[in-house]
């Protein structure tokens, strides 16, 4: 009776590791872009297609720059040196973002309902995360 079972697997304690998961997500997001794409192709208006290409795209370019930008921020801190945030640097992101989609959408090459749907693709990644 005083014997505990060990319950934990080395496979849950890998699932913990940031980097294979940060790894998973990005695999992720592109997956369901691109599964988001191919089952668009013959189904959708192609506006509709070129506007979940586009937000998955520029989803995967945001999560990318935001992932690059908290790891300088992290990695001063780190060292000791003076962090200074630049809050513009956060902000130019979602203004590029928009100029795009804005720019796709008046040139009518995009539907923005599909542009959104393919900006939403981290959050199927972190759904997807959650499951597992």
């Amino acid at each position: 009776m005083s014997e505990i079972v060990n319950n934990v697997s080395s496979s849950a304690l890998r699932a913990a590791d940031p980097v294979a998961m940060e790894q998973r997500l990005f695999r992720t997001m592109c997956g369901a872009v691109v599964l988001a794409v191919i089952i668009s192709l013959p189904l959708a208006p192609w506006r509709v297609t070129t506007g979940l290409l586009l937000g998955g795209i520029l989803s995967l370019f945001n999560h990318h720059w935001l992932r690059t930008s908290l790891a300088a921020v992290f990695g001063k801190a780190e060292s000791g040196r003076r962090v200074k945030i630049n809050a513009a640097r956060y902000v130019l992101r979602y203004f590029v973002i928009a100029a795009a989609v804005a720019l796709a959408y008046t040139l009518n090459l995009v539907s923005i309902v599909a542009t959104l749907i393919g900006l939403c693709s981290f959050v199927v990644a972190a759904m997807m995360e959650a499951f597992m």
